[in-house]
């Protein structure tokens, strides 16, 4: 009797946007599929910014991986940590102690945030990567009026809130226009003694100008809709120390109720224990079918990678990027198992866009520049349909439409009941500094 022939393993690791479309291509074929993620979700990390602002809720970004792929029978789901890999004896180490064995390995681990050296920055500055950091985000902006709102109950006064922002990219952008929505349009009506209108909310960026990967005029257009709504936009002002309430630019310490950090990435530490070679930011540099030189079974794709792709243009560290790149790594795995060729990667570059606030945005798509609401809505259109999940997307449109009409958004809660209570009486508690320190 003949033996079956063994299929062969394909290891994922990430569940992000390049993992979990490579699983998604590779579903239903000829080879066993394993995704391994510290998550048992995907989450749509570009509408972060709005759990962070009490918009939308966790729920309705993040779909479970094993219902997404539910009906990909060949494709197993494994909630752990990767530690390592032995590319010898083709094997994915876990934390626990136990490995997965491979034919073909795809690292999908995305980046992580970079202080430049200071790590010791991101307890009171966070950066927005994941569904835990959105949330914390909302707590400590909701737990600042809160703060304010209560001084001025007992004192019949208060200072009005100062927000800062580190980062003139599309994240800092979303998070600073979002911010001055919040105050001056989501809870006018909701506090009575402090006037939350008067918030000053300020984008510090090191260059000379924000949204420095696009056009000039776009980085014009962006400046004046945030200004439009209030935004402080501070060019040429790069943050050398963040410390509890305030921050240093240049030589002046500037006092703060909530700092947030929106500039610096460093990809998963994963890269390095591939043992293959990393540009000058610490991504894997990799051949044009998404392989490590010198191991045809390795991939690496998403923010972990550099490459200069088949029409000699840089790759960028972007959703649609990974989504590509994962579809082409799975690709190029079934083209192996046929004995056909690989093909070399090409970016399809469709756009890029940003939102600002309420009906503000900016997109530029080919030669087409568009902003204010035509760029909102283009916006709007876009992340829904990118969004996984028929329920998350009526979702999702449902709370938008709403929140146009109504000019609210969903409830504002602090859920870290914890946090919130040691803050109201003025306790530092360790993972959330809120408040302001004296100034030089």
């Amino acid at each position: 009797m003949s033996k079956t022939p063994q299929r062969p393993k394909v290891v994922i690791v990430g569940g992000g946007f390049g993992g979990l479309h490579a699983a998604k291509a590779l579903s239903n074929t000829v080879v066993d599929v394993t995704l391994i993620d510290r998550k048992n979700h995907h989450t749509f990390q570009p509408l972060l910014y709005q759990v962070a602002l009490a918009v939308l809720s966790p729920a309705e970004i993040a779909s479970s991986l094993r219902h997404i792929l539910r009906t990909s029978r060949n494709v197993q789901i494994i909630l752990g940590e990767v530690i390592g890999f032995d590319i010898t004896a083709r094997r994915v180490q876990l934390s626990d102690g136990t490995a997965l064995g491979y034919d073909y390995l795809i690292v999908a681990a995305g980046a992580r945030h970079a202080y430049f050296g200071h790590d010791e920055w991101e307890r009171d500055a966070p950066g927005l990567k994941t569904i835990e950091d959105a949330v914390e985000i909302r707590s400590r902006l909701l737990l600042a009026f809160e703060t304010a709102e209560r001084d001025a109950h007992f004192t019949g006064r208060h200072t009005p809130l100062s927000f800062a922002v580190i980062g003139g990219g599309p994240t800092g952008v979303e998070l600073a226009g979002a911010i001055a929505d919040l105050s001056r349009r989501a809870l006018t009506k909701d506090f009575k003694a402090i006037d939350t209108a008067q918030a000053r909310v300020r984008l510090y960026e090191g260059s000379p100008r924000i949204l420095g990967l696009y056009s000039e005029a776009t980085s014009w257009s962006a400046t004046e809709q945030l200004r439009q709504l209030g935004v402080e936009v501070c060019t040429e002002s790069l943050v050398t120390a963040v410390e509890p309430g305030r921050i240093k630019v240049r030589d002046e310490w500037i006092a703060t109720d909530v700092t947030l950090w929106a500039t610096g990435v460093a990809p998963s530490p994963l890269g390095p224990a591939l043992g293959a070679a990393t540009d000058r930011a610490g991504r894997v540099c990799i051949e044009q079918d998404l392989s490590v030189p010198g191991h045809r079974d390795i991939f690496v794709i998403g923010d972990m990678s550099a490459l200069i792709d088949a029409n000699g243009r840089p790759v960028p560290g972007l959703a649609a990027a990974a989504i590509q790149q994962g579809q082409a790594a799975a690709v190029n795995i079934l083209r192996d198992i046929r004995g056909a060729p690989r093909l070399p990667f090409r970016y399809r570059d469709r756009g890029s866009m940003a939102t600002i606030g309420h009906h503000r945005a900016v997109a530029e798509i080919g030669s087409m520049k568009l902003s204010g609401v035509m760029a909102w809505l283009l916006w709007s259109i876009v992340h829904v349909l990118l969004l996984i999940g028929f329920r998350n997307r009526v979702a999702v449109m449902g709370r938008w439409v709403w929140t146009y009409v109504t000019r609210e958004g969903s409830s504002p809660l602090i859920t870290d009941y914890q946090q919130a209570e040691a803050g109201s009486i003025g306790v530092q508690h360790p993972p959330i500094s809120v408040g302001r320190k004296g100034v030089d």
